[in-house]
């Protein structure tokens, strides 16, 4: 996984994980990937899990890109957005969401 590593954040010497070069962070229920610096950011929350060798593992997701320009009200703010089964898929069809905005 050289795409994974870990970097010190730029306040109160946290980490944060990267992943191709954007912060991956998670609090509760919900991840974002991204930079607040760029117009979008990928936003996964976690509605529902199932058990999985003994470990609790999301099941329906809500993914979402959301602009990151707070002075838009919230409704304005998502892109995109879809839900699916497993953090896997809505990470991968996520990621290739911000991409496609950030290029754009």
């Amino acid at each position: 996984m050289d795409n994974v590593h870990v970097l010190d954040g730029v306040t109160n010497g946290e980490k944060y994980l990267i992943y191709k070069g954007r912060p991956l962070v998670r609090e509760n229920n919900t991840i974002v990937y991204g930079c607040a610096e760029e117009k979008y950011v990928l936003q996964i929350t976690i509605m529902t899990t199932t058990e999985y060798a003994g470990n609790e593992v999301p099941d329906k997701v809500i993914v979402q890109v959301v602009n990151t320009d707070t002075n838009l009200p919230m409704g304005e703010r998502i892109a995109k957005q879809d839900m699916k089964s497993g953090l896997s898929e809505a990470f991968e069809i996520g990621v290739i969401w911000l991409e496609r905005l950030l290029a754009s």
